[in-house]
C-alpha cells in the first residue's frame, strides 16, 4: 500500500524544475485558496440572514471538527511526509510534522461536505468540493503531501460534516445566542452604520 502512495507520488510530484507558472498556480492552490474559507464565512455571519448565520456555525463547527480529528490521527500514528523521507521535490516550506490526513483540503472539504448537506447550500457546496480538486493535486505537486493523505482528507471531511450537523441539535442555539451577543458588542458601531447585519 505505501509503495503504491508513493508511486502516485512521483507521478503527481513537480520535477525539478518545473514551469514558473506551474508553480505560481500550485502555490495559490497550496497556501493562499484555504484563507477564503474564514473569509467566506466571516462575510456570510457579518452580511448574512439567522438561517445563514446558522448554517456559517454548522460549517465552522465541520472545519474545525475536522482539524480536531486530524490532530488525533496525527498523535495516534506519526506518517512522514514525502521531504522527510528524501522522496521526490519540494518548494514549499513545511514543519515536519505527521502528513496524514492534509489539514488544508480536509479543513476545505469539511465545510464543502457541510454545504453539500444542507438545504438550500448544496450549490455552493459543490462548487467549493471541486476547487478542493486542484488544492489536493497542489499539495502533492509541491511536495509536502502523499496522495493517500487526500483520501484520508476526504474521509475525515466527510464523516466531520455528518457530525456536525447532526449534532446541531445539541451545541447550535447557545453558540449562536453567544456568538450574537459577542457581535452586537464588538460590532455596535458598524450594526448602526448598517453595514453589518444585528
Amino acid at each position: 500500500m505505501e509503495s503504491l502512495n508513493q508511486t502516485f507520488f512521483l507521478w503527481l510530484n513537480a520535477p525539478e524544475h518545473p514551469s514558473a507558472l506551474a508553480l505560481i498556480l500550485a502555490i495559490f492552490f497550496a497556501e493562499r485558496l484555504v484563507w477564503a474559507i474564514p473569509l467566506l464565512i466571516g462575510v456570510g455571519w457579518l452580511r448574512g440572514s439567522e438561517a445563514s448565520r446558522n448554517t456559517m456555525l454548522v460549517v465552522g463547527a465541520s472545519g474545525l471538527l475536522g482539524l480536531m480529528v486530524n490532530q488525533l490521527i496525527g498523535l495516534a500514528w506519526l506518517h512522514p511526509r514525502p521531504f522527510m523521507i528524501g522522496l521526490g521535490h519540494t518548494f514549499i516550506p513545511h514543519v515536519a510534522d505527521s502528513s496524514f490526513p492534509s489539514d488544508h483540503l480536509t479543513l476545505w472539504w469539511a465545510v464543502a461536505f457541510s454545504f453539500i448537506l444542507q438545504r438550500g447550500r448544496r450549490i455552493a457546496g459543490i462548487g467549493l468540493a471541486l476547487l478542493g480538486v486542484p488544492i489536493a493535486w497542489a499539495r502533492i505537486y509541491l511536495g509536502v503531501h502523499f496522495p493517500f493523505d487526500m483520501f484520508g482528507a476526504a474521509s475525515v471531511s466527510a464523516l466531520s460534516a455528518w457530525l456536525s450537523l447532526r449534532g446541531a441539535r445539541w451545541y447550535l442555539e447557545p453558540v449562536y445566542r453567544l456568538a450574537t451577543a459577542i457581535h452586537r458588542r464588538f460590532l455596535g458601531r458598524l450594526i448602526a452604520l448598517g453595514w453589518v447585519r444585528e
